[in-house]
């Protein structure tokens, strides 16, 4: 099969979240051993990834030192970071396959994501990133063009637009690396965010694109067989963290479509990729999985994680 693999962010962090180099090494380590045995099966693979912590530690030293240097904008902390995790994990899924005596080329492609510049989330900027500031220091951030947010006691935030993903721009590129045998990693982090202000002609924008949302366009741009979401739990669960917890294991469509917009899927972590899931399914026809890393193989199966299916 086909397969676009998302993996979050406890896929690219030590598991209380730290992101030093040796943290983020290692979990990448850990994560390229079930997707390598996936290659080694016959699947073609492109993966994508999340950027948050290592966009944040960029974030950091853009405060720190913007006195001295100009901060870099957020395309650009994007771009930097999908080359410094393509680079990890193309590393460690040579080391993977090579344990496996097996021969698989692999490739990462600083990619864009097309928005649109009239989508209403750069009008209503609601996406905080990076930590909290005191108002003098978030004041020199500000003086650089950046919007910042008084939120009372904890201080002020950075706050950018979450627009809505149009078109992973360099999905072609993708396609042509699958066809001659190459495992893709791509579109991290969302994609970089650009906009088109003619017949091309793109200029990076700052935002933050949800990343399982771009997974979705992604994986029906290459016209995968399947999208996987790979997180740090097996399977989607109604009532989480209640005694009441279940989990949902095959489901259709329709049925998760109706359970997110009764509120069920915390927003901040488990809605995001039900909505990616449903979109894929919605827009090809073939079922997504949303299930643990640890698990790809089984789920693939049908053995485990939740399974959306077209009605």
């Amino acid at each position: 099969m086909r397969l676009v693999i998302a993996l979050g962010g406890n896929a690219m962090t030590a598991p209380d979240g730290s992101a030093r180099p040796a943290d983020q090494q290692a979990a990448i380590d850990q994560a390229a051993e079930p997707i390598a045995e996936l290659a080694v099966a016959g699947h073609q693979v492109l993966l994508t990834h999340g950027n948050g912590p290592q966009v944040g530690n960029l974030l950091v030293k853009n405060e720190l030192a913007a006195a001295v240097v100009p901060p870099v904008p957020l395309d650009w902390c994007g771009a930097q970071t999908q080359a410094t995790i393509g680079l990890l994990i193309m590393n460690a899924l040579d080391r993977a396959l090579t344990s496996r005596g097996a021969a698989v080329a692999i490739a990462a492609l600083v990619s864009r994501t097309l928005v649109d510049a009239a989508d209403p989330g750069f009008s209503r900027l609601s996406k905080p990133i990076g930590r909290y500031l005191p108002a003098a220091e978030a004041a020199l951030m500000i003086g650089h063009g950046q919007h910042w947010r008084d939120l009372g006691e904890r201080g002020w935030r950075r706050v950018v637009a979450s627009p809505e993903p149009l078109e992973c721009l360099d999905s072609a590129a993708a396609l042509v690396l699958l066809a001659a045998g190459y495992l893709v990693v791509c579109s991290g982090g969302g994609g970089i965010p650009v906009v088109r202000d003619g017949p091309g002609h793109y200029r990076g924008v700052e935002a933050v694109i949800d990343k399982d949302l771009t997974a979705a366009l992604l994986a029906a741009s290459v016209q995968a067989d399947r999208l996987v979401i790979a997180t740090d739990v097996s399977q989607v669960m109604l009532d989480f963290g209640t005694d009441r917890a279940r989990p949902v294991g095959r489901v259709s469509v329709a049925e998760l479509e109706a359970l997110s917009r009764q509120g069920a899927f915390d927003t901040g972590s488990m809605a995001p990729k039900v909505a990616a899931a449903c979109r894929f399914v919605r827009a090809t026809g073939r079922p997504a999985t949303i299930t643990a890393l640890a698990a790809l193989a089984e789920a693939l199966s049908g053995r485990a994680g939740t399974i959306v299916e077209l009605d």
